[in-house]
């Protein structure tokens, strides 16, 4: 939903003034990256993305980490369902790494940030996202060193997956 908001503002220098703002309300999220340390791969998403499109992305796909949003869940439940549903992978250990805003200039979401191992065992359906809702995610299995050169080239433009993605290098968990 956007919203108008206008409000008073205090100044450094202790002058009020009435300020307007648009802002996007859409919710808050939750994003994971599932990875696996035997296999130094991670499992990403691809799917059509109109915003992209509209902002230049000729193809309008972009590949990106499972997110999804928190309807009236909490986060861990909501990234738990988002991880089953467009991956295929039922995941038992979750493990929340931070939250962010990621863009407070305009839209109020948070989106909290998971990681969780994976294994070919855990796989228990395709994935692909909910029929209904015409998700059409294709599931990618990517080395952790091709992804991180997809960010140098350009072929990962989503932010949140590369921050995920940074998170684990920078960390040494892959």
């Amino acid at each position: 939903m956007l919203r108008k908001i206008t409000y008073e503002y205090s100044k450094k220098d202790g002058t009020i003034i009435t300020q307007s703002r648009e802002v996007y309300d859409r919710g808050n999220g939750a994003t994971i990256l599932l990875y696996n340390k035997i296999q130094q791969t991670v499992i990403l998403t691809r799917q059509f993305r109109m915003p992209t499109f509209i902002n230049g992305n000729e193809s309008g796909m972009l590949i990106e980490a499972c997110a999804g949003l928190l309807d009236k869940d909490n986060a861990e439940d909501c990234i738990r369902r988002e991880t089953e549903e467009e991956t295929g992978y039922k995941i038992s250990d979750v493990r929340k790494i931070f939250e962010a805003y990621m863009s407070p200039g305009s839209v109020s979401e948070m989106l909290y940030f998971f990681i969780a191992e994976y294994a070919k065992e855990m796989k228990v359906t395709e994935g692909g996202g909910v029929e209904h809702e015409e998700e059409n995610i294709e599931v990618l299995e990517i080395g952790i060193d091709e992804a991180m050169n997809m960010i140098n080239n350009g072929a990962i433009k989503d932010g949140k997956t590369i921050m995920l993605l940074q998170y684990i290098k920078l960390n040494n968990i892959l």
